[in-house]
């Protein structure tokens, strides 16, 4: 086998998170082999760098298309990018994800092209409410992706820790002007976390844990709390 040509992303463009698995039955299913999409992929793309072991090195997880490469190989495959990548993390994946290109969501939001561009290098999102709703609507975020990929998700986690640690009741406020949420659910679901930490703690003492075991209880329940926000807040709305 050929040595695997693997072209280098710019620094500020991370890949998006590639599911190889998902690529490997899409080629199958269509009863292509490497060979193939890879030759689609430079005669049809304009890829001359893409060869049969690039691809398969690509569906075994040894290395992962970038922008350009993921949505040439999708339509080697006659699926959309979003069928090809895993869980998407960051406000670009999402776009990848959607199959659209920045000027697109640029325009949709109203932003300058260069502001956009720059809220998905730095992962932090400047937009006004209105631009944040479209944004939203436009990349089809449900309100756990939209808190992450606006760079807001660091600054939740800091504020529920204190929030089960302390008094929640001060923590209200803060946390429903970061999420948009009705101050009443945060309410609820604060209480139901301050609540559930607590009685978990004492709980973990009680079964003769002691303290270590209280400690590392304790200590994952917050490493979790953004998820254990998520949760409540669906289970509190349902």
């Amino acid at each position: 086998m050929r040595p695997v040509r693997r072209p280098s992303a710019p620094s500020n463009q991370p890949r998006p998170p590639f599911n190889p698995l998902a690529a490997r039955r899409l080629r199958a299913a269509l009863g292509m082999g490497p060979e193939h999409v890879a030759h689609g992929m430079r005669v049809s793309y304009g890829l001359p760098h893409v060869t049969p072991d690039l691809v398969v090195a690509w569906e075994r997880g040894i290395a992962s298309p970038g922008g350009q490469e993921l949505t040439a190989l999708a339509g080697m495959l006659w699926c959309s990018p979003g069928e090809l990548i895993g869980r998407p993390r960051s406000l670009r994946e999402h776009r990848i994800t959607r199959g659209l290109a920045p000027e697109d969501v640029a325009r949709t939001v109203g932003m300058e092209l260069g502001a956009y561009l720059r809220a998905e290098e730095t992962d932090g999102w400047r937009g006004t409410e209105r631009q944040s709703a479209a944004l939203a609507h436009v990349l089809g975020l449900d309100l756990p992706d939209f808190v992450a990929v606006t760079g807001r998700e660091d600054k939740l986690a800091e504020l529920l820790r204190s929030a089960v640690t302390t008094r929640w009741q001060a923590y209200v406020r803060p946390v429903a002007k970061l999420v948009p949420l009705d101050r009443d659910i945060v309410e609820d679901v604060l209480q139901e976390l301050h609540e559930d930490y607590q009685g978990h703690m004492a709980a973990t003492l009680s079964w003769g844990g002691g303290a270590t075991g209280a400690s590392d209880s304790g200590r994952d329940f917050l490493d979790r709390i953004v998820e254990n926000f998520w949760t409540a807040v669906q289970r509190t709305t349902a």
